[in-house]
């Protein structure tokens, strides 16, 4: 227990740079009990432990994915029938894109090539929302049992939700493009190791230029909350007292658009000030699956029906989990 402890604290969570930001910033004159001061230790510790993580976690999961390219993982899915193949779906969105923007064009080759519509929705819900960088990243902050929790209730709505998709048969409602794009069978060359070292490290440059500017926008949120915004207001609004808390949570997370790395600040920050677990986690999931620039990219692709059923089936999932989790928070905090 004390050598997970000291994972979770030290490697995973990394306090004892936040210890060392801190005496650096006395040292300055900076002092980090007044707001300014906790700021400024709250923006720096945080942009460094989640750029170095995320540095880390794409390139490992970048080396995974560069086994599963999307004729492999067409193969792959097409094996299965039935709930399984929603359930490995499901699990192959977790080695898959960071966020849904980058989900969408997967989901739109993956359903012209004719895989049946709901495991095709299964990838698309799991991708964005349950990654393997999210797990490791909650585990700096949550704790495991959230972590891994989180991942299991995402993976969950991903195989219910791609499940209700097709018993309701809603192929009619894709857009003719998309239905009528066909298969084209191109074999994937196999990789030498050097060569997915080499596609790892371009996933991480380039990922990383396309999540940074939203992890610096999440981290200056979560400075903020945690330094200036009075705690009775947070708990006021997401905490125990308020019933509506996950609703509201969930439906102030749609329009937004950021990814795990950029709301996981903003959660931890919510979380010091007295919010909810399960409110908190509604948001995380709402910002990740739902946001505003993806469903207007979906559009394109499938008919406004299918998206609505699509928003209903994230929203009402994305609302139980956070009821579920806040009812035993005690047990997992």
């Amino acid at each position: 227990m004390g050598v997970w402890q000291f994972i979770q604290d030290q490697v995973l969570g990394m306090k004892w740079m936040n210890e060392l930001i801190g005496e650096g910033l006395s040292k300055l004159g900076l002092e980090v009990g007044k707001p300014i001061g906790g700021s400024v230790r709250f923006f720096l510790y945080d942009v460094l432990k989640i750029t170095l993580l995320l540095c880390f976690l794409i390139f490992i999961i970048s080396y995974v994915q560069s086994y599963f390219p999307p004729e492999r993982s067409k193969q792959i899915l097409g094996r299965f029938q039935g709930i399984g193949a929603n359930i490995i779906s499901a699990l192959l969105g977790t080695v898959t894109p960071f966020c849904s923007c980058s989900s969408i064009p997967l989901f739109m080759g993956f359903t012209g090539a004719g895989l049946p519509l709901g495991v095709t929705f299964s990838f698309l819900i799991s991708s964005p929302m349950v990654d393997l960088g999210s797990l490791i990243l909650l585990m700096s902050i949550f704790g495991a049992k959230v972590a891994v929790v989180y991942v299991v209730v995402g993976l969950v709505i991903a195989v219910i939700g791609g499940t209700l998709i097709e018993k309701l048969h809603m192929e009619r409602h894709v857009e003719d493009f998309i239905r009528n794009a066909g298969s084209v069978d191109i074999e994937a060359p196999a990789l030498t190791v050097q060569e997915r070292i080499q596609y790892a490290a371009e996933q991480v440059s380039a990922t990383f230029k396309k999540v940074f500017p939203y992890i610096l926008i999440g981290v200056g949120i979560g400075a903020a909350i945690h330094n200036w915004i009075p705690e009775i207001w947070v708990e006021a609004a997401l905490g125990g007292d308020n019933p509506l808390g996950v609703v509201l949570a969930t439906l102030v997370g749609v329009p937004m658009y950021a990814d795990i790395f950029g709301t996981i600040p903003v959660a931890e920050a919510l979380l010091h000030k007295g919010a909810q677990l399960g409110t908190i986690l509604a948001f995380m999931m709402a910002v990740t699956t739902l946001s505003l620039p993806s469903m207007i990219m979906l559009r394109k692709a499938i008919k406004p029906k299918l998206l609505a059923l699509f928003i209903g089936i994230c929203t009402m999932g994305i609302i139980l989990v956070g009821y579920l989790f806040n009812i035993f928070q005690f047990v997992l905090i």
